[in-house]
């Protein structure tokens, strides 16, 4: 480790703050930090994905866990190199608990704990075997004659759901849900994911023709298996699932394709799941301790009702069911909707020499791909990232350790850079009508996604066609209802159409558990997703973490786990500690379970 002063400061902070946690002077752990403090946890020492805001915060915090978790050891990590800018003084932290290594990063103001982020690496006694514990796989010896491994997969396989029951139930064969069995399986947890679609990697292939990935390579790795260092930096579909479906077979992954589950219950007093599952049209009865929806964040179509659909004459398509441009040659299509999903559609059937319009009906903040990459991933997401040490663990970590009270502050920079490189482009889309936002406080796209999921478009090209009127656009009015061969807005246009394709996203996942539980444990459970930062399509109140994602909800036994490639990739570790712990009977007492906001 290099004597520098930015790691003396740091480690003199930790060193101090071992010494109050260890002799449970709470009074001595506060004096070291900012009045506008933040700590972030993932899992080390609350058994949930939780962000405390304030000296307040972190008292209650402490008062509450500081006995049962037994934290030491703080240090800075020898490895790594802290820095001192802009008056912020940072780096990556190591520390212990009594059942797990933990790793972190802190930022110190005035020499003062500004921001702090404890996350669970590994339980004691129970780390992922690999580097020198990796299993030796030959068998030598007194294990000659025994069943290979050939022979002991084609069991389990076998066996599984029939004499012997998966602690996790995975619904869902998406990247979250098999990123998430890939975690499970390398820490021993018997997990099955179950997917309607025939093969891993389908929910990619079976949507639009022109779907690819919006976010750079860089920043969409799976765990364990990195992409080549030749792979596309936007992925097409097609490719995608090409990769999941290898990922699954080399992770070893219990994957029942073609399989939809039906219904499912809860018993307190055993504590399991009774789920039941339909596979090659019989029904199997499963019986798992834990149950993850991982459906994924654009898996729950919202469509909406508008007067007239019954008499519309032509075809009526949710974004999630469009195949594509093929056999629309002659018709008039009218896309609603104005995010990624629309500007995609739009894009491929402008190509294929369709007359497609776009129907704007809110504003929606445009950033172009280059420009994203390099004012905004780049410096943790990129091949420059990787060149300077930046591994994907290391950015991930770093992204994380930004605590969502005050990530705004931290992207308005970035996407105040890119309005001013982009300047003539938004002002020629601005020209052609299209309504721009940068969101309600000009942080960009990151937030708008971390809050709602919604109201942007990453450019890969069709902004241009906007631009040149090759896309129609019609914007500023909402839809007032359907002729039978028309779109008729509320000002009074009215857009032609033999094709309508609803680009109107999606709803929250609890909707899958209304529909597989009960309504009653959906409104239990709550909204998922959304910070609470009461900004359009986010209400309050103030949550400071994704509701309800990636931690324990207020159904017992009931997860949500998705998000992007990115997201699946990081909090499956966190997802998968968890629910490792619960198997080998850890005691898991959860600080801070959200309360129950908002039914949908």
């Amino acid at each position: 480790m290099l004597d520098t002063a930015a790691d003396t400061k740091i480690q003199n902070v930790l060193s101090a703050l071992d010494r109050a946690l260890a002799e449970r002077n709470i009074e001595d752990a506060l004096a070291l930090f900012t009045e506008d403090c933040y700590w972030r946890d993932l899992v080390a020492f609350t058994w949930n994905i939780k962000t405390v805001e304030g000296k307040a915060g972190v008292r209650d915090m402490l008062e509450t866990r500081l006995d049962e978790v037994k934290p030491r050891d703080w240090t800075v990590d020898d490895n790594e190199t802290p820095a001192h800018a802009d008056g912020v003084t940072e780096g990556f932290i190591e520390f212990e608990t009594e059942v797990a290594r933990g790793y972190g990063y802190i930022r110190l103001k005035d020499g003062l704990i500004w921001t702090l982020l404890t996350t669970m690496h590994e339980l004691k006694g129970y780390e992922e075997p690999s580097g020198h514990s990796r299993p030796l796989g030959a068998k030598h010896g007194d294990e000659q004659g025994e069943p290979t491994w050939a022979e002991e997969r084609e069991a389990e396989l076998a066996n599984l759901g029939v004499s012997t029951q998966p602690y996790v139930l995975i619904i869902g064969g998406g990247q979250g849900g098999i990123a998430l069995g890939a975690r499970l399986r390398q820490h021993g947890v018997p997990a099955l994911i179950v997917e309607k679609n025939e093969r891993p990697g389908d929910s990619w292939r079976k949507r639009y023709k022109s779907l690819c990935l919006h976010d750079p390579v860089w920043y969409d790795h799976m765990p364990y298996i990195k992409f080549p260092k030749n792979w596309p930096v936007f992925a097409p579909k097609d490719k995608i699932g090409d990769w999941l479906e290898m990922y699954a077979k080399v992770m070893e992954l219990n994957f029942w394709g073609s399989t939809e589950a039906k219904r499912a219950s809860y018993d307190e007093a055993s504590e399991t799941w009774t789920v039941v599952v339909e596979r090659e049209g019989r029904e199997i009865t499963l019986q798992p301790k834990q149950l993850v929806l991982a459906t994924g964040m654009s898996a729950k179509p919202n469509t909406p009702s508008i007067p007239g659909q019954d008499i519309f004459a032509g075809i009526q398509q949710h974004s999630s069911e469009h195949p594509g441009p093929d056999g629309m040659e002659d018709k008039r299509v009218a896309v609603v909707g104005s995010n990624n999903s629309a500007h995609d559609i739009c894009a491929a059937l402008a190509e294929a020499g369709v007359d497609v319009t776009m129907i704007q009906r809110s504003s929606t903040h445009i950033t172009k791909s280059d420009s994203l990459m390099k004012y905004a991933l780049g410096p943790l997401y990129s091949e420059e990232a990787v060149a300077n040490g930046i591994t994907t663990e290391k950015a991930d970590l770093l992204f994380a350790s930004i605590p969502y009270g005050i990530m705004a502050d931290f992207q308005k920079p970035a996407f105040d850079q890119i309005r001013e490189a982009d300047a003539e482009f938004y002002r020629d889309l601005e020209q052609a009508g299209f309504m721009l936002d940068f969101g309600p406080d000009d942080s960009g796209l990151f937030m708008k996604y971390l809050r709602r999921a919604s109201g942007y478009y990453i450019d890969v090209g069709a902004s241009q066609m906007i631009i040149d009127g090759r896309i129609k656009l019609a914007s500023g009015s909402e839809v007032a209802r359907l002729t039978e061969d028309s779109v008729v807005l509320e000002d009074g246009r009215e857009i032609p159409a033999d094709v309508i394709i609803y680009a109107t996203g999606y709803g929250s996942m609890n909707g899958w558990a209304a529909d597989l539980i009960s309504q009653d444990v959906a409104d239990k459970v709550g909204k998922v997703w959304g910070l609470g930062s009461d900004t359009p399509k986010d209400p309050g109140p103030w949550e400071g973490e994704e509701r309800n994602m990636w931690k324990p909800t207020q159904q017992p036994g009931l997860w949500f786990h998705g998000g992007n490639l990115a997201q699946s990739r990081y909090y499956s570790h966190y997802l998968a500690l968890q629910l490792k712990a619960r198997m080998e009977g850890f005691e898991t007492p959860v600080y801070g379970l959200q309360p129950t906001h908002h039914l949908s």
